[in-house]
């Protein structure tokens, strides 16, 4: 596995990896596929401040995680949200854990206080692997989301930068 940091070539991989989710699952909120042309302008916006991380496997992009803003007003610039997908086909292979474990150490010297992490409930891979490095539960929003006819959860996992 190798891990490093997104590039221009990885897109359509993080298309595809993206948007099995979301067709196929509530884990993430979006119900249209992404383009090619979005994921780039995602990927360019977010790595102007923040490391965007891909996970490389026998020259397969097998899943991606980045760091990005929270809430746009100044006094929140001391926390970031944390973000992971990996690979339908991959989950549970360490792929996940590989790249959580890259993403905080380049987020470890930063200023930044609170890490969050943003879960579909129930989604038990994913709060297994956000558990597993520290994260506790803050909070749960019930009913918040609505997708392929039934209303979902949301909950809140935070971790302190003292604790990376």
């Amino acid at each position: 596995m190798n891990i490093r940091a997104c590039e221009i070539k990885d897109i359509p991989s993080l298309c595809e990896i993206y948007n099995h989710y979301i067709e196929e699952t509530v884990i993430t909120f979006e119900e249209k596929a992404v383009t090619t042309e979005e994921m780039s302008r995602r990927v360019n916006s977010i790595q102007q401040s923040f490391p965007w991380l891909v996970c490389v496997r026998d020259n397969e992009v097998v899943g991606y995680a980045y760091a990005s803003t929270w809430k746009e007003r100044s006094a929140y610039r001391h926390t970031v949200e944390v973000t992971v997908y990996v690979k339908h086909s991959g989950v549970g292979k360490g792929v996940g854990k590989a790249l959580y474990q890259a993403l905080l150490e380049l987020l470890k010297p930063a200023d930044y206080h609170i890490l969050l992490a943003c879960i579909a409930l129930p989604n038990e891979a994913s709060v297994g692997l956000h558990e597993y490095f520290g994260f506790k539960k803050i909070a749960h929003f019930a009913e918040v989301g609505r997708k392929f006819n039934r209303w979902l959860d949301v909950g809140y996992w935070q971790k302190t930068n003292e604790n990376l």
